[in-house]
């Protein structure tokens, strides 16, 4: 988080950071519901909209949780057969990323204690165990020639230190992100190892592929910025970086079906749209009290000069969410937009 730019977001953020133009309004919890009402996730951080409706949410005790319309859930997917267990203190699983693959048939599930990569048909509910990291893996997606790319937030190996591992960086400003690349199988269905593109990234976070843009947009949280690389997917070459946007603490990243990018920022209690041609900004959501805008921007000066902050991530933080914002489930057209959270429950908000 830098000094000025990092004051400059703040201000931004605390404006709605809406361009002189655009009149879209922001949301805020009196605009939305708890979902399901009666809550009962684990760690939902992020998730996923099928098309008949459904929801497919990260849950820490199975993997993943179908979502039925009616706010019925059960878990998703045959994870134990696939070497999933989440058995604390001394096993802990972090269900973390979970991303459509562009069949749309199946699903990739990372794990950011453990390190594993997980692949869900959706139609059988099969899940294989495609990839263990050595340090946990944040969100993981695949391209067109399914290639598959991933994030590493820290150098968090699996154990029951792993959760603390994570969030060293909050307090210490280590730089020990990471993005790879694993190539596509080849044509006996076998992946080369993965390859490492990017290191020294401060929490290297969500992530999403533009094929039409040409373009690899990710979150480095620490870092408060999205960056963007020019992509070219059948060579897996990237080009020149440029920092799209500055956030303060941005998290997991998504394209909506115009092409925008939406970025969670938990920090800020925030859902950020931005304009990956200009890098304009608006903000979708936030959830603010006089007591979390003075949060904010105590993380933002301790940022500047390298205090720890980890402490100031609390309940005070996000308010009437349950949990802090991490992401973000867009369904098609006008549908809802239901907002990710650490906590045992989404967000709805009908647009």
């Amino acid at each position: 988080m830098r000094s000025i730019l990092g004051m400059v977001v703040l201000t931004c953020a605390l404006a709605a950071c809406t361009p002189a133009a655009n009149t879209e309004r922001t949301w805020t919890m009196d605009d939305g519901a708890v979902f399901p009402a009666a809550r009962g996730l684990a760690r939902a951080e992020d998730g996923l909209a099928l098309a008949d409706g459904r929801l497919i949410v990260v849950d820490q005790m199975h993997g993943l949780r179908l979502i039925a319309p009616d706010e019925t859930s059960r878990p998703f997917g045959r994870f134990a057969e696939a070497g999933y267990a989440h058995a604390p203190p001394t096993q802990i699983a972090g269900p973390n990323g979970v991303s459509l693959e562009p069949d749309s048939v199946h699903a990739l599930l990372a794990d950011v204690f453990t390190g594993a990569i997980y692949r869900i048909d959706l139609n059988t509910e099969g899940v294989e165990l495609i990839y263990s990291h050595p340090f946990g893996v944040n969100t993981a997606v695949a391209d067109s020639t399914g290639a598959i790319w991933f994030t590493q937030s820290a150098a968090n190996a699996a154990g029951p230190h792993s959760e603390e591992r994570l969030f060293a960086p909050l307090n210490n400003y280590a730089a020990e992100g990471a993005l790879f690349r694993i190539p596509p199988p080849d044509d006996n269905g076998v992946r080369g190892p993965a390859q490492q593109l990017i290191d020294g990234l401060q929490f290297a976070n969500g992530i999403v592929i533009d094929e039409a843009r040409g373009q690899l947009y990710f979150a480095e949280t620490m870092g408060d910025k999205i960056n963007a690389y020019p992509v070219t997917v059948a060579s897996g070459e990237l080009g020149e970086a440029r920092v799209l946007a500055t956030i303060v603490g941005p998290d997991n990243v998504e394209l909506d079906e115009h092409g925008n990018l939406w970025v969670a920022s938990p920090i800020q209690s925030a859902l950020i749209v931005v304009d990956p041609d200009t890098g304009e900004m608006r903000t979708a959501f936030r959830e603010s009290t006089p007591e979390s805008d003075a949060l904010v921007a105590e993380w933002s000066r301790r940022a500047a000069v390298r205090e720890g902050a980890l402490e100031l991530f609390g309940p005070a933080l996000w308010g009437r969410l349950p949990g802090a914002s991490t992401g973000m489930i867009l369904t098609p057209g006008d549908g809802p937009v239901y907002v990710t959270t650490l906590g045992d429950a989404l967000v709805k908000i009908e647009r």
